[in-house]
């Protein structure tokens, strides 16, 4: 048909393009960096997936191409989590943020009297905790704290042991509240939003009831979610909750009920690979434990001129909040704009907290945070730090 367009495979290679601008250092907290080998060959399939003469991102989610990618991405994060067998994996859309009303939705007791326990250690677990609100009783296991800056020891939270799930944010990115370890709830099934620090340390699957994560940090892309549940959490969900929310719905489908983020999804299947090419998550855990060392030992060791506000226990490996002489906004200002002529980008704090906040998650290197505290030692020489 001489009306008919077709598109001739294409490599990277034969597009004449401007030469790449140096890669620079990016500590931003999501969207996150990328793996360089992840990006170069996502550069390609934009253009030509496997020969197909059609960019992944215009291939059909029913086709064979996309099953063998959502396959793949499946059982790849299975073998890095040791995922167990009676736990679905699910591929959704709508952000973390989304699961804050997909959680309590699906979660809450049908009964005269739903309640959750939540575990309130900075904003994103506040926000999960008004939510969830709207739908059932939601006990805070302590009284909210003035300052999100620790973690109160688990004896003397008040978990509810009728509550029909407990909820925490394992690592909260914008105070850089981390649990050092998974709560225990016994027999109340366990949710967390690991968002931030997924596939950056072990965690034993079995002892929760559901794990979800937004993909822009640690797994890829923004646009993407995941969700790990148990297989007998899967219909609980209240009359109320619409369908697209239940997890039951994309369970049964797939992941497939309509056309997932297949673009985000595909990047997440390279970082997972990535990942087990270099030593999976047990390699990426001892990585991120020296890279938090090295910036935190630089702040202990400036005398005052540097200072990190969390408490040493409850410091987040990932996102490290600090203050220059205990918040001088001049020389803060002038810090991130020094750094960001030696190539160090994103590391002005939440605009909620102010100061400096380095995010240092699975795809920053030693060597990129080494760059940093060199800096650091010599901004502090330069205006009177010890």
């Amino acid at each position: 048909d001489e009306f008919q367009l077709h598109r001739k495979p294409v490599h990277f290679t034969d597009i004449k393009m401007a030469a790449a601008p140096q890669r620079k250092i990016n500590f931003a907290a999501g969207p996150a960096k990328l793996p360089l080998s992840v990006l170069t060959e996502a550069t390609t399939a934009m253009i030509d997936y496997k020969g197909t003469g059609c960019g992944v991102m215009e291939i059909s989610h029913r086709g064979p191409e996309f099953k063998e990618i959502i396959t793949e991405a499946e059982a790849r994060l299975r073998r890095l989590m040791d995922i167990p067998e009676n736990y679905k994996v699910l591929f959704t859309q709508g952000g973390g943020s989304t699961q804050f009303s997909a959680v309590p939705l699906n979660l809450l007791g049908k009964g005269e009297n739903p309640c959750a326990d939540y575990v309130v250690t900075g904003n994103w677990s506040q926000k999960a905790a008004a939510e969830a609100a709207k739908y059932g009783a939601v006990n805070e296991v302590f009284p909210r704290l003035d300052v999100y800056q620790s973690i109160p020891d688990q004896a003397d939270w008040n978990l509810n042991p009728n509550a029909d799930y407990v909820y925490y944010c394992a690592n909260e990115t914008v105070f850089g509240v981390e649990f050092p370890a998974v709560p225990e709830t016994g027999a109340v099934p366990l949710v967390a939003d690991m968002s931030s620090n997924i596939l950056s340390r072990k965690v034993d699957v079995s002892k929760f009831g559901l794990i979800f994560a937004g993909a822009q940090k640690n797994i890829g892309c923004s646009g993407l979610t995941i969700v790990i549940i148990r297989d007998d959490l899967l219909d609980r969900a209240l009359p109320i909750c619409p369908m697209m929310l239940q997890y039951s719905t994309l369970a049964s489908a797939g992941s497939m009920y309509n056309t997932p983020p297949t673009w985000s999804i595909y990047i997440s299947y390279l970082v997972f690979g990535w990942l087990e090419d270099n030593g999976g998550v047990k390699a990426f855990e001892a990585l991120s434990d020296k890279k938090a060392s090295l910036l935190y030992s630089e702040i202990e060791a400036s005398g005052g001129f540097y200072s990190a506000p969390v408490a040493t226990h409850a410091r987040s490996r990932m996102n490290a909040p600090f203050r220059i002489k205990g918040g001088d906004d001049t020389l803060e200002a002038l810090f991130i704009k020094s750094a960001a002529e030696k190539q160090m980008l994103q590391l002005k704090g939440h605009r909620s907290v102010g100061g400096i906040r380095a995010s240092m998650y699975n795809a920053v290197t030693v060597e990129e945070v080494e760059q940093l505290v060199t800096f650091m030692r010599t901004f502090r020489t330069a205006h009177g730090g010890l």
